[in-house]
């Protein structure tokens, strides 16, 4: 069996040592793949299993962490933040290239477009937005000194280190200078808050990176993608997962291929209305939202770039590439009108 990413013999005599209660590996098949890590489906005798690992190629100083995700959805597992169940870690890259981990298989779909959400009623997407922004809410609830996480990021000073970091995965990943690029790193440095809550951040929060149940009532079953979770400023999470929103009317956004179409679908909630209902729930000031929405702008060129470069070099697995490098002067510009507003 050949797929790419995985060397499938050494990953049977792994399982057998490390996994022997899922009984004998049969399949697996690549779920996706490319612009992320990359998640299998594995078919064993007694169970499913879903298998994570890093992108092929060109892959960043600090991106793509393994034990971080493992970690964090071993302290989450419990709480009231829904997470696959973690199953097994390995650091040893010898057994299929790289680390990996091994989570539990959630019944859940994966949601990028109306056309996926083609059953709900236009209450029940309604709701669906409604408890995208109530789980953010929690992931920002949990006391994560209490699940084990004290040490999982320095919260001070994190917006001005994920400039700083960003801004460095920028450089090693440009496939061009730009100078609007440069112009908002230094306008977001002068608009840095001076002070900001400290929570669990999840770092890449989307309808896509949250597995759904449809039915009555529909469900969020777990959120997945966990790598660039950390501690920090929990208004980063909402800036950028407004950052992925697509409001009705917005044709700039429908042009910037990344997280699909499927809040325009009826009864979505448009941002407006998500952010409001996020602040209601959790409680939080969100009056500098602006600023937040821009930080995540610029975020997403710099990751948006990244896959750009993967591309060029041949190095990203699925279909949809070739389009994306024309977002990132977009995305920087979206950035600086958030900035220009009063």
């Amino acid at each position: 069996m050949t797929v790419p990413g995985i060397d499938w013999p050494a990953l049977i005599t792994w399982m057998g040592r490390n996994v022997p209660d899922a009984g004998e590996p049969l399949s697996v098949s690549l779920i996706s793949g490319g612009r992320s890590n990359l998640t299998y489906l594995i078919e064993a005798r007694d169970r499913r299993l879903v298998l994570r690992r890093p992108p092929l190629g060109h892959v960043l100083p600090t991106a793509h962490d393994m034990r971080r995700e493992w970690r964090v959805i071993s302290a989450l597992s419990g709480t009231p933040v829904p997470v696959p169940s973690p199953i097994a870690f390995c650091a040893d890259e010898s057994v299929i290239g790289a680390p990996f981990y091994l989570m539990g298989y959630v019944e859940g779909a994966a949601v990028r477009t109306r056309e996926e959400l083609s059953s709900p009623s236009p209450a029940q997407t309604r709701r669906l937005s409604e408890r995208l922004a109530e789980v953010l809410a929690a992931i920002h609830a949990v006391d994560y000194r209490e699940v084990g996480l004290g040490d999982f990021g320095r919260p001070e000073g994190y917006l001005a280190r994920q400039l700083e970091r960003w801004g460095q995965q920028w450089e090693r990943s440009k496939t061009a200078d730009l100078p609007e690029y440069d112009r908002l790193v230094e306008r977001l440095r002068e608009r840095l808050p001076a002070a900001s809550d400290s929570t669990l951040v999840h770092g890449d929060y989307r309808l896509d990176n949250t597995l759904i149940r449809f039915g009555e009532p529909i469900e969020i079953m777990a959120v997945v993608d966990w790598e660039m979770s950390t501690l920090g400023d929990p208004l980063a999470d909402l800036g950028l997962t407004l950052t992925y929103w697509h409001d009705q009317g917005d044709e700039e956004r429908a042009r910037i291929p990344v997280a699909g179409d499927v809040t325009v679908a009826p009864g979505f909630m448009n941002a407006a209305e998500f952010a409001a209902h996020y602040a209601k729930v959790s409680g939080r000031d969100i009056s500098d939202l602006g600023f937040y929405v821009a930080f995540g702008n610029f975020k997403l060129a710099v990751i948006v770039e990244g896959i750009h470069a993967r591309f060029r070099q041949g190095k990203t697995v699925g279909e949809g590439f070739d389009r994306i490098g024309s977002a990132v002067p977009t995305l920087i510009s979206r950035a600086h009108r958030m900035l220009d507003q009063p």
